[in-house]
């Protein structure tokens, strides 16, 4: 199966680094938030990706060509113009770049790579989020609910104190949060049927706002619960938090 990555957006909550280059190319690590989302596809044995690209699109495709010198010991003789590849590390990925428009939406950019998926189920997900998700597990429980879409759900805990307020504007009671006022959302990590192409219509199509809610309105979006590991990064106060976590052991590192 193949996965297809979201990697078109702006990310202009992390204006800092998304000037440069597009979200899923801010690095942790080291290494593009983007290579540890493949990495993880890849410990299970999915090597095939798609990366719906948009906003400075180039830097994505520069990553990649140059992939095999960024991950090899190499000599350049200059004098002879001559480059040897001696200790290489690369990984076992085919990878294809697709232009998906500057300001396409999340819906129309799936669309665009329909003649790529080739008429198969396929991995869909963002480009600004690593968890430890159990991909077999997932694809299984998608395989066994048979619907179109299976989305993986998180639980993103309350993190302020909770309050109730009155009509006339006071406050009747306040407390800490608990583990019950915690939300379920899509964390990405989601599994289609080629059907899902019927759903979208354009461009302007918003993946989240013109197809989800249809899907589960014909009971054709499952949720996978996970309660493991699971972080984005939309802001620099999160990419510091992954840079954290990565130092210390990263949980969502499931590859050696």
């Amino acid at each position: 199966m193949k996965v297809v990555i979201l990697a078109g957006g702006f990310g202009t909550r992390i204006s800092e680094e998304s000037h440069l280059k597009p979200k899923p190319m801010i690095e942790i690590g080291g290494k593009p938030i983007l290579w540890h989302i493949m990495k993880m596809y890849s410990h299970y044995g999915f090597n095939e990706f798609i990366i719906c690209a948009g906003y400075k699109q180039d830097v994505i495709k520069e990553y990649f060509s140059n992939y095999y010198t960024y991950n090899s010991d190499v000599t350049f003789d200059l004098t002879k113009n001559i480059v040897e590849v001696h200790t290489s590390h690369v990984d076992p990925w085919k990878v294809t770049i697709v232009d998906t428009g500057y300001n396409t939406m999340t819906g129309g950019r799936v669309k665009r790579i329909e003649k790529y998926v080739d008429n198969e189920p396929f991995f869909l997900t963002y480009g600004d989020a690593v968890a430890d998700v159990d991909i077999p597990k997932l694809l299984e429980f998608h395989k066994k609910m048979g619907r179109i879409s299976t989305i993986t759900t998180v639980n993103i805990a309350q993190m302020k104190g909770v309050l109730d307020l009155s009509e006339d504007g006071m406050i009747e009671s306040f407390r800490e949060k608990e583990n019950e006022d915690a939300t379920l959302i899509n964390g990405g990590f989601m599994v289609m049927q080629p059907e899902i192409f019927s759903y979208i219509d354009g461009d302007s199509c918003v993946f989240e706002k013109n197809v989800m809610p249809r899907l589960a309105d014909e009971g054709q979006m499952a949720g996978y619960f996970h309660d493991g590991f699971w972080q984005c990064m939309d802001t620099q106060r999160e990419k510091q938090k992954l840079e954290e976590l990565w130092a210390a052991g990263a949980p969502w590192k499931l590859w050696e």
